[in-house]
């Protein structure tokens, strides 16, 4: 994981309770600043150096008489503030992918521009995502993953579209220009893993798998996964076969995995729900993408969710007709919900399917 490490002076922001904060220092504080129940006891100067927004409400605060300053509504809450308050009065403070965007955030909110001050937080966030951040695989997942607290904010700053572009540019690359690690636990190929019978068993360099990328995307939530996995599409040089791998591993670890224990349990379906919609509204043209039996999975999904748009269902439907042949007899058993284990599969689904495969094949 890439880190940048500002100020030089030491840490002497220290905590009191769960909710003070204080800079330990001989001169008297003569501000509060107010984050929800944290109150931080600190100087304007520093504050007032870095900040035009602190400089305007510590200015109407003073002819106020009054001492605090509220901006409960700083994105990041307290945790991003005190990164900004750190680097106003110069003290060591490390940026990594998990609090950058927090901090990038809350310094739009205080507005510490380079008009200012001159090598203000901002610039210097900003050259850390494009120099470093965003050039990391796991670093932009991360960063990422961590927008969704963070809207709209992130979303204004063009963080979530740089952080979907620099991940769809690295999983479309030649597999064999990935020089970064990735998380990979599948079966790979004797080939794949450097073993080939024409070199008499001599171990070769392991070669990276063409989906390389698939399960560290499996750490996304539906909505961010989607638009990357739009964004991978349409960049045209990743194979339809790939992508549909994706999509598989993506609806094992966030929907098939668990669904049934979650509708018998009466578990809120909404997130399944947009999981479901979302593979089958991303599931690739190209016939033999996906296989028959993933395809079923999906539509057996869709019944115990009594869920997806109509043309959805259809559409698989359609789908699995045009490639019946590879399907088993154990995919087509489809239990319909609300019924149990005595009840009959869906009888009216299968016939529908062999409809549209006696269509595709006549």
């Amino acid at each position: 994981m890439k880190y940048m490490k500002l100020g030089s002076k030491p840490d002497v922001l220290q905590t009191e309770g769960s909710n003070i904060r204080f800079v330990a220092t001989d001169l008297a504080t003569d501000v509060v600043i107010l984050i929800g129940d944290v109150k931080f006891y600190l100087h304007k100067f520093p504050l007032l150096s870095k900040s035009s927004r602190l400089q305007r409400l510590v200015a109407s605060i003073n002819e106020e008489k009054n001492d605090e300053v509220d901006i409960s509504d700083i994105p990041g809450g307290p945790s991003a503030f005190e990164i900004c308050a750190k680097f106003c009065y110069g003290m060591i403070v490390t940026l990594n992918a998990y609090n950058v965007l927090a901090a990038r955030c809350a310094a739009e909110y205080l507005e510490m521009f380079e008009t200012i001050d001159k090598g203000n937080l901002i610039y210097k966030i900003d050259v850390f995502l494009t120099s470093s951040v965003f050039r990391t695989w796991k670093d932009s997942i991360i960063v990422l993953q961590s927008t969704r607290s963070l809207v709209p904010w992130c979303e204004d700053l063009k963080v979530i579209s740089h952080c979907i572009d620099s991940i769809a540019s690295k999983a479309s690359i030649d597999p064999s220009e990935v020089e970064w690690s990735y998380t990979y636990n599948r079966k790979k190929l004797p080939s794949e893993n450097g073993i080939d019978s024409h070199w008499n068993g001599v171990r070769m360099q392991p070669m990276v798998p063409t989906d390389w990328w698939v399960e560290d995307l499996c750490e996304l939530e539906v909505d961010s996964y989607k638009r990357v996995i739009m964004s991978i599409k349409a960049k045209g040089s990743t194979p339809a076969v790939v992508v549909g791998e994706a999509l598989r591993a993506y609806a094992y670890r966030r929907l098939l995995g668990s669904l049934e224990d979650a509708v018998s349990n009466g578990v809120d379906c909404a997130k399944p729900r947009a999981v479901l919609d979302a593979i089958v509204s991303l599931l690739p043209a190209e016939e033999g993408s996906v296989s028959c039996g993933f395809l079923l999975k999906l539509l057996g999904a869709a019944c115990l969710l009594e869920s997806g748009e109509s043309s959805h269902r259809s559409n698989l439907i359609k789908r699995i007709g045009a490639q019946l042949d590879g399907a088993s007899v154990s995919d087509l058993l489809i239990i319909p919900p609300n019924t149990d284990e005595n009840d009959t599969y869906s009888i009216d689904l299968v016939m529908a399917i062999v409809e549209e495969f006696h269509v595709v094949t006549e």
